[in-house]
Formats: C-alpha cells, sequence, structure tokens
C-alpha cells in the first residue's frame, strides 16, 4: 500500500482489524473476494448457516420459511451447502444456490450429494445476470452474504426478478453498528463512523477481503427501490443462545447492541 493510504479500525467477525482505504473498483474486488473465499474464507471466519442467521438468531424461533415443502429455493452464497441441506431436508422442491468461488460451489455440491440431496449450482457474482430464471422462486434467501455486493440497489432488483409475486427475500448481516464498536476493557466503544459507507480491505490469516459497511437505512431503502415491502425486521439476539455461549467479549456485545439483522421482504 502506497503512503498515502488511509488506516482505520474495522471489525470483521468478531475481531477488531486493521483496515485499508480502497478505492471501488469491481472487478477488483471481486477477484480479490473469490480468491478469499477459494482459500481462506471458511477457516478465517467460519460457516454461517441455517438453521442461524447469525451468532444469536435462529430460523428456528424466527420462523421466517415457515413451511418449505414443494417450495422452490435460491440462495445467494450458498458457501459450503448447509442452508441449502437444511432446506432439502424440509422437502423443498428445488434448490438452487450462486457465489462468487468456484471452491465452495464444489464444497456444496460434494455437500449435497453425500447428503442425497441435489441443487443446480452456478458460479457468479450476485450482481451478474448469470442464467437464473425469472418469476421463478417462492424463496430467495441470503445467510450472511448479501453484504459482499458491490452494487446493492442493483442486486435487490436482480433478486426480485428472481421471485414470483409475492414471493418472499429473506437475509441477514452484521448490524451495522456492531461493525462499528469493539470492547475495550469491558468497555464498548465506538472505533468508526456508523456513516462511512466507504471501501475498505483487510488482512486475515495472510488473505485479503474488500468490504463496505453499509448503514441499515443504505439496506431498507434499497429494497424500497427494487419494489419490495418488509414483512419483519429482527436485530435483538436471542436470550437463550446469548445464555448458551458462555460469556466471552463478543456475548457481552450482544447483550448490549445488535450484532445481527434479518429481514424478511416480499416482493410487490
Amino acid at each position: 500500500m502506497d503512503k498515502n493510504s488511509v488506516y482505520r479500525t474495522n471489525i470483521v467477525g468478531g475481531s477488531e482489524v486493521v483496515a485499508i482505504s480502497v478505492d471501488m473498483d469491481k472487478s477488483a474486488i471481486h477477484e480479490t473476494n473469490s480468491l478469499f473465499w477459494d482459500t481462506k474464507g471458511n477457516d478465517v471466519l467460519g460457516v454461517t448457516a441455517l438453521p442461524f442467521y447469525g451468532a444469536f438468531v435462529s430460523e428456528e424461533k424466527c420462523q421466517f420459511f415457515s413451511d418449505v415443502s414443494e417450495k422452490k429455493v435460491l440462495e445467494i452464497g450458498c458457501g459450503s451447502g448447509e442452508s441449502l441441506k437444511y432446506l432439502g431436508e424440509r422437502k423443498a422442491s428445488e434448490l438452487w444456490g450462486m457465489d462468487i468461488s468456484e471452491n465452495q460451489i464444489e464444497k456444496t455440491r460434494q455437500h449435497l450429494t453425500a447428503c442425497g440431496l441435489s441443487a443446480k449450482l452456478i458460479c457468479s457474482p450476485m450482481e451478474e445476470k448469470c442464467g437464473i430464471p425469472e418469476d421463478y422462486f417462492d424463496f430467495v434467501y441470503s445467510v450472511y452474504a448479501i453484504g459482499w455486493t458491490t452494487d446493492l440497489e442493483g442486486t435487490f432488483c436482480r433478486i426480485a426478478s428472481y421471485l414470483k409475486k409475492d414471493g418472499a427475500f429473506i437475509f441477514s448481516w452484521s448490524h451495522p453498528i456492531h461493525k462499528c464498536v469493539v470492547d475495550e476493557n469491558n468497555t464498548l466503544v465506538f472505533k468508526k463512523c456508523y456513516f462511512d459507507e466507504s471501501w475498505y480491505s483487510s488482512s486475515l490469516d495472510e488473505s485479503t477481503l474488500t468490504l463496505s459497511d453499509r448503514t441499515l437505512s443504505t439496506y431498507v431503502n434499497a429494497l424500497a427501490k427494487a419494489g419490495f415491502f418488509i414483512d419483519q425486521m429482527i436485530e435483538q439476539s436471542d436470550d437463550e443462545i446469548i445464555q448458551s455461549r458462555g460469556n466471552s467479549k463478543f456475548v457481552k456485545k450482544a447483550k448490549m447492541l445488535p450484532v445481527t439483522f434479518v429481514i424478511k421482504a416480499r416482493k410487490r
């Protein structure tokens, strides 16, 4: 990085990291992030998958999907296939998944095959047209993947095109307040401006990722522009899950502020 690079603090996963401000270059970001998930992604950030939407929010409590039997579902950012397996075991009629990483697509294929399930899988950035049928799905969902998009409004519009009328879009991501606050000596301290949506890169375990931390209103307004209305939003951690996770700094933080948000929206 050159001497004019701007360094700052960001939260990635549950950890404080050094971030370097970068220009928004779609192709460069896609290349960086696909390599990250091809190599270190799961090892560094772990796997977040249904029935959990994040560390402290679960489908079993929220019941956003309800009954998926005989429903067509598409996952944006299918990762290693755990969420598709969860819905496949609940008798979804068709499983579809997309991911930017060839490695993740192959992991999903192998995992589902081992479980006696099959899915139509596509390797592509979520922003791009990639052969997914339109007006076709009952549910499109994304568990901790939607925030990787380089074009939020465009991605939401594309997702709306995949859904049948009144179809549901369910997604989770790190709460933007969580991305600003760190624990220092048992005190929560703001380390980043909530309204800063500029792009940054961070190095984790000798691998690099590039992200932008959007405000909650950015997500809500982008949904509205894409023709969605919001059925429900959850940002409070589940007390039962918190109690079962010990007393780490991350758990203490989750008791004080939201670390995950989940939105269920419906296509008009």
